[in-house]
């Protein structure tokens, strides 16, 4: 696993958000994606360090690189990453970001009456612990 890999932040107690992020980690074959939740110490850092907080972005956030890559952008970019044909879906980046943006912004405000919500952020069993920060 490449410990200066990306990183994942995504809300802990978000059913949509775990599933997603299972879903990272069945495809992220060369194990390159960390993970940390928007409640945790390492997200708190790494947002503090860029000028952000937790209050201002609220679901999934892509930091790569030095940089954050939020909403849709952060997602395509994610996908790129991806093994199969899920690279595929970076071809998106052509529409412009408002329209992306604009349904990312709709699903994610409501995520938690579709999706459901979490008391407690998810806990990784032993097999995937190692590529959580915290």
């Amino acid at each position: 696993m490449n410990q200066d890999g990306p990183v994942i932040i995504f809300d802990g107690v978000c059913n949509l958000c775990n599933k997603s992020v299972q879903f990272v980690l069945k495809r992220d074959r060369k194990k390159q994606f960390r993970f940390a939740t928007l409640q945790g110490k390492a997200a708190g850092t790494i947002l503090q360090n860029a000028g952000l907080t937790a209050d201002e972005l609220n679901s999934f956030i892509l930091f790569d690189k030095g940089k954050i890559y939020t909403r849709s952008t952060g997602a395509l970019r994610l996908c790129r990453k991806l093994s199969g044909a899920w690279p595929l879906l970076y071809g998106f980046m052509i529409v412009p970001r408002f329209i992306r943006d604009s349904v990312y912004k709709w699903i994610a405000r409501n995520r938690y009456k579709w999706f459901g919500k979490k008391e407690t952020c998810m806990i990784p069993d032993a097999s995937i612990k190692s590529r959580f920060l915290d």
